[in-house]
Formats: structure tokens, C-alpha cells, sequence
């Protein structure tokens, strides 16, 4: 096993006995660990008791956190036309048809989120198999295929998540930045904690929240009491 470094041993040592704390808690803890030398992504990690395989069990949707994710959205937009003037109008980083499925398909993906408008789908849908896995493909459920995307890309930019269960029914995103106000990760974490709430499908049965977890991009992760994150 390989030997932990000295600033990961007193991060680990930090948190022993710390489960199951409140949200505020878990958040004080993870910042103080968090040491590196760039500003860290908070991130959660949810645990939830769906079975992904069944299509009436998938967990996904979209929420726009109330203090932004502190991140730098590179948003790519498929339109033509006057459509494609909105996008870059509104602060596209990217807008092309045929020619950004051919820069994609060459293996070259320099953006965060993906939108596209309806007509554009059938050249879009050729990326399936590239912008899937990546949880990169347009869909209306989350308001990335829409003809609006002068307010999609406005979204995008402006601190929204999108989320959805993955194999093992875990979900996961960045809620923000080490460096934001303890108050003000909280309360992007409960909005994200109430979103995914309220996306539980009709067939999940039993405990629908198993586990809540916190971290920073290189910290350890402390557990989260799933009824502090999601108080309303």
C-alpha cells in the first residue's frame, strides 16, 4: 500500500470519529482540510436506493445553486442561423452545426455543457456514444435541447448543476469552492440536496437517501446526517 503523505495522514486524522455530522459541521471540516494550492472544489457524493438499470428508477435533473459553483462553465452550442448569433451573443464559447460534430467525433471536447436546438438533434445524436459517457448529451429534461438558448447558455454560465444517478445509484457534483463563506456552501448544498429530493422516481422503493458525503478535490470526505442535508 502506498505511503500516505504527511498533509493526507492529518487530513485523514482529522475527520476520525466525525460521521454523520451535521451539514454545517462536515462543511467547517472541510475546509479546514482543505491545504492545496489552488482553490478546491467542494464536492458531494450521494448515495441513493435506486437501481439505475430500470429506466423507472433513473434519477436526473438540473438545479441552479443560489451562490453559484465558483466555476468557469465552457458552454458548446449547437444552432445555425439566427440561433447560432443568440448563442454567441449571449456568451457561447462555442457555436457551430456539422462542423463542431466533426471536431467532437476527432476526439476534441473543450467544453463543460452541451446545448442544442431541436433541429440540430439528428446531427447531435451521431455524438451519442462520445457526449454520453461524459454526461455531456443535450436533453429536454434538463433544458439543454431547447429553442431558448440565449437562456440555457445564460444558465450555464451563472452556477447551474446538472445531476444524474449513476451506476450503484451514486450522484455526485460540485456545490462550489473551498474558498466560498461556510454559509454559503450550505446553503448550495441543501438546494442540491432538495433537487435530488425531489427528483425520486415513482419506482424507487424503500429508502430513497442512503448516504451523503462531502470532500474537497483532495480532501477526505466526511459523512453527512441525510436529515441535516435535507432540511428544507
Amino acid at each position: 500500500m502506498a505511503k500516505l503523505g504527511k498533509r493526507t495522514r492529518a487530513a485523514r486524522e482529522a475527520i476520525v470519529g466525525k460521521e454523520n455530522v451535521s451539514v454545517e459541521e462536515a462543511v467547517s471540516l472541510i475546509k479546514a482540510n482543505a491545504n492545496a494550492k489552488f482553490d478546491e472544489t467542494v464536492e458531494i457524493a450521494m448515495n441513493l436506493g435506486v437501481d439505475t438499470r430500470h429506466a423507472d428508477q433513473m434519477v436526473r435533473g438540473v438545479i441552479g445553486l443560489p451562490n453559484g459553483t465558483g466555476k468557469t462553465m465552457r458552454v458548446a452550442v449547437f444552432a445555425r442561423g439566427a440561433k447560432a448569433e443568440e448563442a454567441q451573443a449571449a456568451g457561447a464559447d462555442i457555436v457551430g452545426a456539422e462542423d463542431l460534430m466533426e471536431t467532437v467525433q476527432g476526439g476534441t471536447i473543450e467544453f463543460d455543457r452541451c446545448i442544442a436546438t431541436p433541429d440540430m438533434m439528428p446531427i447531435v445524436g451521431r455524438l451519442g456514444k462520445v457526449l454520453g459517457p461524459r454526461n455531456l448529451m443535450p436533453n429536454p429534461k434538463v433544458g439543454t435541447v431547447t429553442m431558448d438558448v440565449a437562456q440555457a447558455v445564460q444558465d450555464a454560465k451563472g452556477g447551474q448543476v446538472q445531476f444524474r444517478a449513476e451506476k450503484g445509484g451514486v450522484v455526485h457534483a460540485g456545490v462550489g469552492k473551498a474558498s466560498f463563506d461556510e454559509a454559503k456552501l450550505v446553503e448550495n448544498i441543501r438546494a442540491f440536496v432538495s433537487a435530488v429530493s425531489k427528483a425520486r422516481p415513482a419506482g424507487a422503493k424503500g429508502t430513497y437517501m442512503k448516504k451523503v458525503s462531502l470532500s474537497t478535490t483532495m480532501g477526505p470526505g466526511v459523512s453527512v446526517a441525510v436529515d441535516s442535508a435535507n432540511a428544507e
